[in-house]
C-alpha cells in the first residue's frame, strides 16, 4: 500500500487535517512510542467511477483503492536531522508538508509570524543537509571501494554522487534534479528525503477559500507548483471540520454555498495520487466493483499481477472497455453485442479508468 508521511512544524493544522482525512481521533494510540511516535491511519482514494459501475453491478462489496497516511508531532528548527525521524520518513514513498496560511492570533506559530515560505524553505533545508550528510558518507566509502577494485557499477555510482553533492551544496532538493531512469535506480536504495515527491499542503483562514490562486501567489508559493515532482493543495482545516459534523445529505448544499466542487480533503488525496504518477484500472462484477492502483504506463501482465500472481504468470490476454462505455452498455453483455470490448496482449498499456477482465491459465 502507498504510503505518505503528515510533516511540518507545530501549530499548522497538520494533526487535525490527518484525523479528518483517516477518521481518527485524538485519542488513537501513536506507533513505535516516544518523541517521534507516528500515527497511521489508512484512507480511500475518492473514485465516483466506482459509484456508477455499481449502479449497473449492485456488487457485494465496493473496494477503493487506498493510501496510508503517517502523522508525526510537529517538530522544533534543527529536529529533523534525528535519525529517529529519518527512519519513519525513509520508510514512506510521498511526504506530504502541512503549511500554515491561517492567522488565529491565538495559535502561536513557532516563529512568530505567519510565512508558508520561510517555513517550507526551512523545513526542505533540514531534508537537503540529512541527504548531503549520507550522500558524503557514502561517497568516502566509495573511494575506498574503487582503489580495491574497478568496477563499471562504482564507478557509475562515483559519478552520479559527484553531481548530486554540489547540487545538495546549493540547497536544492533532488527531487528538482533531472535524472535518467539508471540513475533512479542506483539511488533508489538510499531512500533520498529530499528526492521524495512532495505535497505542500496549504492549511488557508476560511475567508480565503474563495480566492485560492490569489492567496497562493499572495504568499509567494505560485512558483512551487511548477517543480518537479512537487504538487500544491490548498484546504481549510477548519471548513473540512465544519463538513466532517454534516448529515451526508446536507454537505452538497454546503460545498455550493462556499463555491467548492468536492471537499478539500478529496482534492488532497487526488493530488497525492497524481503525484505519485499513479492511475487506477477496474475490475467490475456481481461480487465486487474495485480500484486498483498501478503506475503509469503500467503493461497488462504487471496490472494483472495486482489482482493475483497467477494472472501475472499465466497472462494470456485483457478484455478491456473504458469503464463510461460499459456504465453506457449497462455491463459487458451490452457491450459484447456492440463490439466495444477490445482484446489487448502483453504489450498494452494500461489506461486510466479501463475496466478489465483478465484471462490466464496457470
Amino acid at each position: 500500500m502507498l504510503r505518505t508521511a503528515f510533516v511540518g512544524w507545530p501549530k499548522v493544522g497538520k494533526t487535525t487535517i490527518f484525523r479528518l482525512i483517516t477518521g481518527l481521533s485524538a485519542e488513537h494510540p501513536g506507533a513505535g512510542g516516544g518523541k517521534y511516535s507516528q500515527h497511521i491511519g489508512i484512507t480511500d482514494v475518492p473514485d465516483p467511477r466506482l459509484g456508477a459501475l455499481a449502479e449497473i453491478f449492485e456488487p457485494k462489496k465496493i473496494t477503493p483503492a487506498q493510501i496510508e497516511f503517517m502523522d508525526l508531532a510537529g517538530i522544533a528548527k534543527g529536529e529533523a536531522k534525528d535519525s529517529t525521524y529519518h527512519s519513519h520518513l525513509r520508510n514512506v514513498d510521498a511526504l506530504a508538508h502541512v503549511l500554515r496560511g491561517f492567522r488565529d492570533p491565538t495559535v502561536m506559530h513557532v516563529e512568530g509570524d505567519i510565512n508558508p515560505v520561510r517555513d517550507l524553505e526551512l523545513f526542505e533545508m533540514e531534508l537537503v543537509l540529512a541527504d548531503l550528510a549520507q550522500l558524503e558518507a557514502r561517497k568516502e566509502r566509495l573511494s575506498k571501494d574503487i582503489k580495491k577494485m574497478k568496477s563499471k557499477a562504482l564507478e557509475d555510482e562515483m559519478h552520479l554522487l559527484e553531481r548530486m553533492i554540489p547540487w545538495l551544496e546549493e540547497g536544492k532538493p533532488l527531487r528538482q534534479m533531472i535524472l535518467s531512469g539508471e540513475e533512479e535506480k542506483l539511488v533508489r536504495g538510499f531512500t533520498l528525503l529530499s528526492l521524495k515527491p512532495m505535497l505542500f499542503v496549504l492549511n488557508l483562514d476560511e475567508e480565503d477559500t474563495r480566492r485560492q490562486e490569489d492567496v497562493i501567489q499572495e504568499l509567494g508559493l505560485g512558483s512551487y507548483k511548477d517543480y518537479p515532482r512537487t504538487a500544491l493543495v490548498t484546504v481549510c482545516a477548519r471548513i473540512e471540520s465544519e463538513i466532517a459534523e454534516l448529515p451526508e445529505e446536507e454537505v452538497e448544499t454546503f460545498l455550493k454555498d462556499l463555491g467548492y466542487k468536492e471537499p478539500g480533503l478529496d482534492r488532497l488525496i487526488a493530488s497525492m495520487y497524481a503525484l505519485l504518477d499513479l492511475v487506477s484500472f477496474l475490475t467490475a462484477g456481481e461480487q465486487e466493483v474495485r480500484a486498483w492502483p498501478i503506475p503509469r504506463n503500467c503493461l497488462a501482465p504487471q496490472a494483472a499481477g495486482t489482482v493475483h500472481s497467477d494472472f501475472e504468470k499465466g497472462f494470456i490476454r485483457a478484455e478491456v472497455i473504458p469503464w463510461e462505455k460499459l456504465v453506457a452498455c449497462h455491463g459487458y453483455a451490452g457491450a459484447k453485442e456492440k463490439g466495444l470490448l477490445r482484446q489487448e496482449g502483453k504489450n498494452y498499456h494500461v489506461q486510466d479508468g479501463d475496466t478489465i477482465i483478465f484471462r490466464f491459465n496457470v
